[in-house]
Order: C-alpha cells, then structure tokens, then sequence
C-alpha cells in the first residue's frame, strides 16, 4: 500500500574540505539523529562528502560509485532513503558533481549534475564534466522523485522537464554562498523565489538542502527549506548546523494540481515545435 505522508529531513551541514573521512561520520551521526525522529527519507546538500571548493583537490575526492563508502552509507541508511553529494569520477580523468541516494544496503540512484555555473565566482565547468541525463527514480513506492543540484533549478527547463515525469518530490541539494555571483545579486532571496515558484507552479513538495561552511571567503549561509506541494515553507533552517524534518502528504499534491493543472496543460508538442524551429535557425 502505497504510503500517504512521508516524513522527510534535511541535514544542513558544514563540511569540512576535502575531509571525506570526517564528513562521511558527520553522515553517519546524523543518519543516526534521523532514524531516532522518525525521518524515512533524508537529504544532504550539494557535496556534502567533500565540501566546495574543491579546485585542484578534486582528484584527492573523488571516487566511483562502486567505493566502499557507499556501502557502509547504504548500510548505516537502513529502509531510510539518504541523498548525499560528492565527486564520481567515472572514467580516468572524468569527475561529475553527482549525488547518490542510498537505501537499504544498495546505492539506488545517481544524479550527475547537468548545469555547471561558471559566471561570478563559479567556475564549474573548468573543473566538472555536464552530465547527460534526468532520470526519475522510486525508492519509495507511490512516491515517485527527481534529483535536481543547484544550478540545475536555473535552467527553467530543466526542472520542467522533471516535471513532465510527475514526480511526487523533489530533491535540491545545493551550495550557495551570499556573494558568490555578485554583490548585488541575492542568493538567499534569488533561491527562495526559485524554490517558491518550481513548488507552487507545479503543485509538488520540495527540499532544498544547503551548506553552512565556511569555505576561505566564501560563506554558504544554510537556510535549508522544506515545502508542501503549495509552496508553503514546512521548515526552515538558519544559519548553522541543523536537522530539520516536515511531513509531506500525496493529498496535498493531488489537491494542489487539481487547482493549478500545469503539469497537465503543459503542451509538450507545441513547446517542442516551437523549439525546434528556434533551434533550426
């Protein structure tokens, strides 16, 4: 029978850089913290394992998906789903920004991010290969999932195309620092517009996980949040580290695009006409 409320968490951390040995025990602590409230699906941010700014130490970090370390997060998850970030390296020389979900003894699904920033103080694609698919996974029955890292939730058509899936949750896992684009521009408010928008225009409960690490002078400033299907904020986390927990239920969804159908009105032939001839030119 498929579950009607889910209780679902997010794990704002601060990790620590390039330290995968003791951010992998911050995981399992707060693993751990989740079991004991009751938590069945939990979300940890963009490269939670490794920490941002990388650079260089990118080849200090990264790992296939077939390393040990998943194995004993997938252990230690139990029938708990458990979302973290990390570095893949897939191919010699090849490193994807992915983040890998975990569930009972098994890596269930891997998202490799697909929109790598790279404007103000963001240089991905210097560092990071794009990843080539957006593919939906159900670790939990009846509760159908999309994936989504950051940057990926600002190219309006990918969290449109993770849509068209009707997907009952979506996960956004991010590292966003104040000032990283620039001085004028509002992470904090750019991202709770952005969150607000995707949730209540398509009528789907989100979680958006951020960092509170303090990374040379780049300070991801959390802010965590979780929303119902309507757009409204379940929880939201400040400034440090916190684990933060909401119930999310399928009525909700089913109400929320029954009143707002965008998901059915979403005309993906005339879009992909009206993108084709654009492209064509």
């Amino acid at each position: 029978m498929t579950k009607q409320v889910l209780h679902v968490g997010i794990a704002q951390i601060a990790p620590r850089l390039a330290d995968v040995e003791a951010n992998l025990q911050q995981h399992l602590n707060y693993i751990e913290q989740a079991r004991e409230r009751g938590i069945e699906l939990l979300l940890f941010p963009e490269l939670s394992l490794t920490g941002y700014s990388l650079r260089e130490q990118t080849l200090d970090v990264a790992m296939p998906v077939s390393h040990p370390l998943f194995d004993e997060l997938a252990a230690a998850a139990g029938d708990m789903v458990v979302s973290v970030g990390f570095v893949e390296e897939d191919s010699a020389g090849e490193f994807y920004n992915a983040q890998a979900m975990v569930k009972n003894g098994q890596l269930v699904h891997v998202h490799r991010k697909l929109n790598l920033p790279n404007y103000g103080g963001l240089e991905e694609a210097k560092w990071y290969s794009k990843g080539q698919d957006l593919a939906p996974c159900e670790p939990i029955a009846g509760w159908p999932m999309h994936t989504l890292i950051c940057a990926d939730l600002w190219n309006p058509a990918l969290p449109h195309l993770a849509m068209l899936d009707k997907p009952a949750l979506m996960l956004a896992p991010v590292n966003s620092a104040a000032d990283i684009v620039s001085d004028e521009f509002s992470n904090p408010q750019g991202w709770k517009t952005n969150t607000d928008f995707i949730s209540m225009t398509y009528g789907v409960p989100l979680l958006m996980a951020n960092s509170c690490a303090l990374e040379g002078n780049s300070r991801f400033w959390g802010g965590s949040r979780i929303l119902d299907a309507f757009g409204n904020c379940l929880a939201e986390a400040g400034g440090e580290e916190a684990l933060i927990s909401a119930k999310v239920a399928l009525k909700d969804t089913r109400e929320a695009r029954f009143q707002l159908p965008t998901i059915r009105d979403a005309d993906s032939r005339l879009v992909l006409d009206l993108l084709a001839k654009r492209v064509g030119k």
